[in-house]
């Protein structure tokens, strides 16, 4: 069965984003790219929020275009047209580049979706993965943690009242400092 992956990059301090959706201090160097194209071209699908997949839309469907594009970042402009994307909005009407719209979260529907053949889920996005920790529909969690305090934004995970434990699968330090960890939920009996 396919995993639905929690695949987001956050400050040390927790944030994916500073004031006024700020994300210049994300680094991304050629290395981090690299490990996302190999991570995200295996997967099956991309999953992710309305902000989030207009973010991506506004940039990488003509980024290879650019001459001026490093081939890393040309490399992933492919494979994220090619990537079947569900975004989650109640608002957008459409959405281009091989992307469903789905109006809400439906636990069922993203039990049906894993069931199908293909490589794992990715999920992005503040909001949506919120409701699919909600719906107890997150497998595992690849974060990569940035070298950087952003001081106040838009934290990763929602407040809540429940306890997840989760198991360390892989840590690997990049040469720009970001440290990726991999967990996947940790069920009693492991």
């Amino acid at each position: 069965m396919r995993k639905v992956v929690l695949m987001m990059s956050i400050s040390l301090d927790g944030y994916i984003e500073g004031p006024g959706r700020d994300i210049s201090w994300h680094r991304v160097d050629d290395e981090l790219h690299a490990y996302f194209n190999e991570t995200i071209s295996r997967m099956g699908g991309l999953l992710s929020g309305r902000v989030t997949h207009e973010l991506m839309a506004a940039f990488w469907p003509t980024a290879d275009s650019d001459p001026e594009v490093p081939p890393v970042m040309a490399e992933f402009a492919g494979i994220w047209r090619e990537m079947p994307k569900i975004v989650y909005s109640r608002t957008l009407e459409r959405a281009d580049w091989n992307t469903t719209v789905v109006r809400d979260v439906v636990p069922d529907e993203v039990r049906a979706l894993k069931e199908q053949p293909g490589g794992d889920l990715g999920l992005g996005g503040a909001e949506v993965a919120a409701e699919f920790l909600r719906h107890g529909l997150v497998d595992e969690f690849h974060v990569c943690v940035h070298p950087v305090l952003v001081g106040r934004g838009k934290p990763l995970f929602p407040q809540a009242d429940t306890l997840t434990s989760l198991r360390l699968t892989e840590s690997r330090t990049f040469g720009n400092g970001v440290v990726l960890l991999r967990y996947e939920q940790a069920h009693s009996g492991r």
